[in-house]
């Protein structure tokens, strides 16, 4: 890209100046996306599409949401008490029940622990577990097995959040981020800066906790953020692992049947992954995304009334299939992305800005900047992503050149004047 300047005077003499500033090529220089592979790389989101108009209110009714065109297929029906069925490209909702009603979201919110903490560390930092860090977790809480005194490769307690859905290791990177309560609080403030104002975060392990709610738009968009970090991706979609349990090690399988094919659920084809979760308080809750061809869905359904326990797999299963053959036949009737105002977007990038938290035991900070290109912008658009690097650097960098030039320019012309004088 070529960039030119000028400076000029008003008049001979004169202390005034007019700056012309740099103007940026109209054309970008190309960017190539990695192909997608579904059971493992990372979604790579495309230049989202011209958005239709979509009444913003419609989300908000209760009962189910959907505006068919001729030959749409009739949307299934299942019994949870919410759910969303979204395209994970374009951001657009095909069908949602319920989508904002606030209920409480178990291990699914993980997946917002995952999306707030997984930038921070390397996947082969190691980490020896001091017992204090072990302390708190709730009874009958699910656990990989983590073990004071034993030292873990980031990477493997990631695969214990994931597959085991393990509150123990939730503990551990907790405590490696700051601490419990710092925890919650950037959890709550990466949840505000993807758009989902719904949840309101309590216990980051998504334990049973008093006020912790989310909802079944909250789930989709933390799923669908998730998509775009290639290690989020990587360890949902894992299906098997072991575990490291001082000199030996033995194997973790992940709870998603969908994914595994466990317990008598078959294998959805195509699918990614990403989280599902349980207590007594919240029911069977589930985020799963596949792709199928050219697109990937993703479905979110919380607290299934009927069928068992393995029900919500199968009202999964029969909302990603209803997504698929609906492509193209049916209007969105809301939107993933977060409503953008100006003093939201400065909001968001002061979030980014200033991270806080104390330093955890290997040293790092809490606050320290993520891991280089781990950590996908707000709401996963582009557009609105706070500046960083030297991208964010040329444009000061070009008006402080223009304005030491102006200024020499100046002081040349004031020294002539002088001398004639």
């Amino acid at each position: 890209m070529i960039v030119t300047s000028a400076v000029r005077h008003a008049a001979a003499g004169s202390a005034a100046v007019l700056f012309v500033l740099p103007v940026p090529a109209a054309t970008a220089s190309p960017v190539t996306s990695a192909p997608t592979v579904a059971s493992a790389a990372a979604f790579r989101e495309p230049t989202p599409p011209v958005r239709q108009y979509v009444d913003p209110a419609r989300l908000n009714r209760k009962g189910t949401q959907v505006q068919p065109l001729p030959g749409a297929p009739g949307v299934p029906e299942v019994s949870a008490l919410s759910w969303v069925v979204a395209d994970a490209s374009s951001g657009e909702v095909l069908a949602a029940r319920n989508a904002h009603r606030k209920l409480p979201p178990a291990s699914t919110l993980k997946a917002l622990f995952a999306l707030t903490a997984l930038p921070y560390q390397e996947p082969s930092a190691q980490h020896t577990v001091a017992d204090s860090e072990l302390t708190g977790i709730g009874d009958g809480s699910s656990l990989v097995g983590v073990k004071e005194g034993y030292t873990y490769k980031v990477s493997d307690l990631w695969n214990g959040v994931f597959l085991s859905s393990g509150n123990d290791a939730v503990h551990v990177l907790a405590a490696m981020n700051g601490g419990w309560e710092s925890m919650s609080r950037r959890m709550q403030e990466k949840a505000r800066s993807l758009g989902a104002m719904d949840t309101h975060v309590v216990s980051p392990d998504g334990y049973d906790a008093p006020g912790q709610v989310s909802s079944a738009y909250d789930l989709a968009v933390f799923g669908r953020a998730g998509l775009q970090d290639p290690a989020f991706t990587k360890y949902c979609s894992t299906a098997y692992a072991d575990f490291p349990a001082g000199s030996w090690s033995y194997g973790i399988a992940n709870t998603n049947r969908l994914l595994t094919g466990a317990d008598g659920v078959a294998r959805y084809p195509g699918l990614i992954g990403i989280k599902n979760g349980y207590t007594s308080n919240a029911g069977n809750t589930l985020i799963s995304a596949a792709r199928r061809g050219d697109r990937t869905l993703v479905v979110s359904v919380m607290n299934p009334q009927g069928g068992g326990g393995l029900a919500v797999y199968e009202e999964a299963r029969d909302l990603l299939d209803w997504g698929f053959a609906a492509a193209g036949r049916v209007q969105p009737v809301g939107s993933l992305l977060p409503v953008r105002t100006k003093a939201a977007g400065s909001a968001a990038r002061a979030v980014s800005v200033t991270r806080e938290g104390p330093a955890g035991r290997d040293g790092r900070a809490a606050g320290a900047a993520p891991r280089a290109g781990s950590e996908p912008a707000a709401g996963g658009d582009a557009r609105v992503a706070a500046p960083s690097g030297a991208s964010a650097g040329l444009p000061l960098a070009l008006v402080g050149s223009a304005c030491a030039a102006a200024l020499a320019l100046w002081a040349l012309r004031r020294r002539a004047a002088r001398r004639a004088g």
